[in-house]
């Protein structure tokens, strides 16, 4: 019987909650000015801490009011400001507080309020302006609707040490474009907030270096501008060094490093200046240590793989700096002991987000092992390093799964590491799993690194074969993305490099001719490029070349005549006439060159071309036309000379560059034999 009683008391609880909130509602509305003025700091009191209360004052429409006094001019400054506070409290609550204050139209009231004359009503108004945008379910957008309200909120920032921490607040969260990063330089962002910098409130300080971090990312202009800056007659690369002394809280050291670190990539400062190698690379490095918390551990590894990675010289110091290559290995043992922490809410959320230790890991990996093959040594010489990567391809979290592709293609570019722990941990498995359903970001890494587990060096290579892979690579020349069709042709090019013709056939049936010549006329050049190289290898030992010739030879002419006469880069021609010469190195297939005398013409052409390699490259084609051992080759040398070939070799022969005079007189001497 009791439980009866509970459906009926939860109710009335519920009633009571409501009644005490329309309470609060009702007296807003009271003709008495004095009595609303009470109203609003009562609802203030009770909205301190507690959501459910705010939660239920925004269901009974307190905003639309709150905001409707706090417009009216015949409000008092006292009740708008008390208003504006109410308002920042409630913002302070839940994401779908915010989303209801945002869709009550809060943002463009609260930016009309900072044209009132007093500080205090500015300051509460942008306390709350602040903890709106703040948030992510906040459309950053609107603070750049109205043109006037940047050049405003920089007017602003000399008002007080409570408009320069909101502002700069402001500023670093609504950053988040190239267009943002332009209109905040163009309104002065960086002579307003230099000085800020020097501040002597910690909080004003860490923000506007926050908001230096979000300007300098990846962008050129704000960064050349950064090094010139002075801020009381230092530097402001300087400045940022003092901030990452170890005796400065890690937030600041940490934020002060991505600044350089931003700056640097963005071609400021170089790479072996001191402020970076002694300064930058050191703190990040000490932020991956054990005894920072989690986010700082991530932040410091992401940002230190960003700052080294087009750099090799920076790659190898950092391998080298407080044993950093064995003190990422923690990162996947985290929480190694449920002990050290003592605080449970720190585990908990430690635990939620362990994957990000493990996805920074991988990136920081991945830009280490980019070059060095001594440092790729070491990193796959880790504890379990292989066991890692290969469970991070199938972990729940996209992100891991990408940061450990990204790890194992950075890994893909050694020779060794192909043949020996590739080999040994059967990596090419995972790899392919991975490559059957993917978002397109995964995908190009994952097909980038398959392209170099199919090297002809690669162990790999066979198995792959064997679990039927051409299917998925010629599935992906057909995609949107130029970065997939590229990947997708260029593996296909290595394992056709050398392959049994069994390969080769099955490549070509599955690729089919059409989608091969539709990949020939693409518009971006390195999908061009490979499937030249693809068209090339295919083309190779005469067996190969007379059966492919025999079957697709008229489409394959067609398909070089076009590229051979239209605007193409020097690189693209002499692929196209290497694959010329293969074919006029098959038994049968050359014919199909010397029945046509419409491409015969065209390599005479090339060969009194101003390009070397175009020239030695046709050179070559009509080389293999006229070798003596061959049937039939007298018939081709006759009805080349009355063409006219002779005399161009002859000339060649006297050609400035050594290879050519060579490959020239060897064609000769054909003649003379």
């Amino acid at each position: 019987m009791e439980c009866l009683l509970e459906a009926p008391l939860r109710i009335s609880v519920l009633s009571e909650v409501t009644a005490t909130s329309r309470h609060y509602v009702d007296r807003l509305f009271d003709p008495d000015p004095q009595k609303v003025l009470q109203g609003v700091i009562d609802m203030k009191n009770a909205v301190i801490g507690n959501n459910k209360q705010k939660a239920n004052l925004i269901v009974l429409g307190a905003v639309p009011r709150l905001l409707y006094l706090l417009q009216q001019s015949s409000s008092s400054l006292e009740l708008r400001t008390e208003c504006a506070v109410v308002l920042g409290s409630l913002a302070m609550g839940t994401e779908n507080n915010i989303k209801s204050l945002v869709d009550c139209h809060i943002i463009p009231a609260l930016l009309q309020g900072l044209l009132s004359p007093d500080l205090i009503f500015i300051e509460a108004c942008l306390r709350c302006l602040r903890t709106v945008f703040i948030s992510p379910v906040t459309p950053v957008q609107l603070l750049y609707t109205d043109p006037t309200v940047i050049p405003h909120l920089m007017s602003l920032l000399s008002s007080s040490q409570r408009t320069q921490e909101y502002i700069t607040q402001i500023f670093s969260h609504c950053c988040k474009t190239p267009e943002h990063q332009t209109v905040l330089f163009n309104h002065g962002a960086i002579q307003n907030i230099a000085p800020l910098l020097i501040s002597p409130s910690y909080k004003v300080r860490m923000q506007a270096l926050k908001c230096f971090s979000v300007l300098a990312y990846e962008n050129t202009q704000v960064s050349m501008t950064l090094v010139n800056v002075l801020v009381d007659g230092e530097l402001l690369s300087q400045v940022f060094v003092k901030m990452m002394q170890r005796d400065q809280p890690i937030e600041m050291q940490l934020t002060a490093a991505k600044c350089l670190t931003y700056m640097c990539r963005a071609g400021a400062i170089r790479t072996d200046d001191s402020c970076i190698v002694l300064k930058t690379l050191p703190c990040l490095v000490r932020m991956c240590s054990k005894e920072h918390l989690l986010e700082e551990r991530v932040e410091g590894a992401e940002t230190l793989a960003y700052l080294m990675e087009p750099d090799v010289e920076l790659q190898r110091i950092a391998s080298t700096t407080d044993h950093l290559v064995a003190m990422l290995a923690d990162y996947f043992k985290y929480p190694s002991s449920v002990s050290a922490i003592t605080d449970i809410k720190r585990l908990d959320h430690d635990l939620k987000h362990a994957h990000e230790l493990r996805q920074a890991a991988f990136k920081l990996y991945a830009s280490l092992g980019s070059n060095d093959e001594d440092i790729r040594k070491k990193i796959t010489e880790t504890e379990n390093m292989m066991d890692r990567i290969v469970s991070g391809l199938s972990e729940s979290s996209i992100k891991v799964r990408l940061a450990a592709v990204r790890c194992l293609h950075s890994l893909s570019r050694s020779v060794q590491q192909l043949r020996t722990s590739f080999h040994d941990h059967a990596v090419w498995k995972p790899l392919m799993k991975l490559l059957q359903n993917a978002p397109d970001e995964v995908l190009v890494m994952a097909s980038s690194t398959l392209c170099n587990l199919l090297l002809e060096f690669s162990p790999s290579k066979e198995p792959i074969l064997e679990s039927g892979v051409i299917e998925l690579l010629c599935s992906l020349t057909q995609s949107d993305s130029p970065a997939l069709r590229v990947n997708g042709i260029w593996a296909l090019m290595n394992m056709a490099f050398q392959a049994d013709q069994k390969v080769k056939v099955e490549i070509v049936r599955c690729l089919g001719t059409e989608q091969l010549f539709r990949l020939l006329s693409d518009p971006d050049t390195n999908v061009l490029m490979k499937t030249l190289g693809l068209l090339r290898n295919l083309l190779s030992t005469r067996p190969h070349i007379d059966q492919i010739m025999s079957s697709h030879g008229k489409q394959i002419m067609q398909a070089v005549t076009l590229i051979l006469e239209a605007e193409h880069s020097i690189e693209v021609k002499e692929q196209t006439l290497c694959i010329l010469a293969n074919i006029a190195d098959g038994n049968t297939a050359k014919e199909l060159l010397m029945t046509n005398d419409d491409m015969l013409q065209k390599v005479k052409y090339y060969m009194g071309h101003s390009n070397v390699k175009l020239q030695l490259a046709a050179t070559f084609c009509i080389s293999n036309l006229i070798w003596n051992e061959e049937d039939g080759s007298q018939e081709r040398q006759d009805k080349l000379r009355e063409m006219g070939f002779v005399d161009v070799l002859h000339k060649l022969t006297q050609a400035s560059d050594p290879n050519l005079s060579d490959r020239a007189k060897t064609a000769m001497q054909q003649y003379l034999a």
